[in-house]
């Protein structure tokens, strides 16, 4: 009998969406013969019963654009908001995949989506997951698709800041993408010479980045380039905020637990200009200009590079030969040339981060780029 699979994107949009899509629908309608149904904007378009057949014209042309044709939200099944209030809908959408037939569902996506999708397995669905994010921080996979395109965008911002600050003789904050993981501004930083990168990974202390910028300019080069994550933080602000993470983590009563979430919350809030702050500082401790540069959703937009369309086809073509073989509440990761499934017990709620000996980190430092932590 003909299978019938269900695609959807969740979370923020990212380059190689529309290649993933594409691997997976015409690996399914030409090799197994299979009906492939799209989902509109996530989760919320599979509760809102919202979809549209993809055929091969629906497929055509889309390998090389950016965001995904099939729209996309940040909205989770078990807390989706309905009347006013937020509702558990995942007995709707269980309904919804019995209504059209699913044989699995397809969702791609990052941390969060391979959450939720680990929810709808627990519910006797058939899932698999692709992974998706510019922040490369999803759990067991080399990669993931929209990462390297990101990676490039941001290389070429920090490229072409260099002209300014050697002519102006100035400090210029860059800050990338990268909340919790700091692989974007690590890559970009290293790739784009940058002569202090500060990560999430690595609170940092702002005499010692002040100091380093300081030698710079009493060796004739008063200038410096700063790529910051937005989630890089200060020594003692990032040992209580960890705190505060690992406190909410251990809590098992749920009153505690909310206010510890609205503790961290708050504090989060407190210092997500942080940004602007720390450029001010190292204007005051340098005697240097400085100005900030935010590069926000330009890095995650427009064409995904080749290598992001190779990943994403080579994942999402594996992901239906999968299905043909009924493996399913697994991850679809790339490890070296090949499509491995992983159990999404292994991947929901773990992150990727960077490890402080990570060989990018230890290049860095030999070439003389400074993480603040010293």
């Amino acid at each position: 009998m003909t299978k019938h699979i269900g695609i959807l994107t969740s979370g923020g949009d990212s380059p190689g969406l529309n290649a993933a899509i594409r691997g997976v629908g015409k690996a399914a309608l030409g090799a197994y013969d299979m009906e492939v149904i799209g989902i509109r904007d996530g989760f919320r378009g599979l509760v809102e019963n919202r979809t549209m057949q993809l055929d091969r014209g629906e497929l055509s042309g889309i390998l090389t654009r950016g965001g995904t044709i099939l729209g996309t939200s940040r909205e989770k099944p078990h807390r989706m908001h309905f009347n006013g209030k937020r509702q558990d809908m995942t007995d709707v959408i269980v309904e919804n995949y019995q209504a059209h037939h699913l044989d699995a569902l397809v969702c791609i996506g990052g941390g969060g989506t391979q959450k939720n999708a680990l929810q709808l397995v627990e519910k006797g669905l058939n899932v698999i997951t692709l992974p998706k994010t510019i922040d490369n921080d999803v759990a067991h996979t080399d990669t993931t698709f929209g990462f390297d395109t990101a990676l490039g965008i941001a290389t070429d911002a920090i490229d072409r800041l260099h002209s300014t600050a050697h002519s102006h003789h100035r400090i210029i904050v860059v800050e990338i993408m990268g909340h919790r993981a700091g692989w974007l501004a690590l890559g970009s930083g290293v790739a784009g010479g940058a002569d202090v990168i500060l990560l999430p990974e690595i609170p940092y202390d702002i005499e010692s980045v002040a100091e380093a910028i300081r030698g710079r300019a009493a060796g004739g080069k008063p200038f410096s380039i700063v790529a910051v994550a937005e989630g890089a933080l200060p020594r003692g602000v990032a040992e209580e905020v960890q705190d505060l993470r690992e406190r909410k983590q251990k809590a098992t009563d749920k009153k505690l637990r909310k206010q510890l979430k609205s503790e961290l919350s708050e504090m989060e809030s407190r210092y997500s200009n942080h940004t602007v702050t720390l450029s001010r500082e190292l204007e005051e401790l340098t005697g240097l200009e400085s100005r900030v540069t935010i590069l926000g959703y330009l890095q995650r937009g427009g064409t995904p590079s080749a290598a992001d369309r190779l990943l994403a086809t080579r994942l999402g073509t594996a992901c239906v030969d999968l299905i043909a073989e009924e493996r399913f509440g697994v991850m679809v990761a790339s490890r070296g040339d090949q499509a491995v499934p992983v159990p999404l017990v292994d991947v929901a709620g773990y992150k990727k981060l960077v490890p402080p000996d990570h060989p990018w980190v230890i290049s860095a430092k030999r070439v003389g780029t400074t993480f603040g932590d010293e």
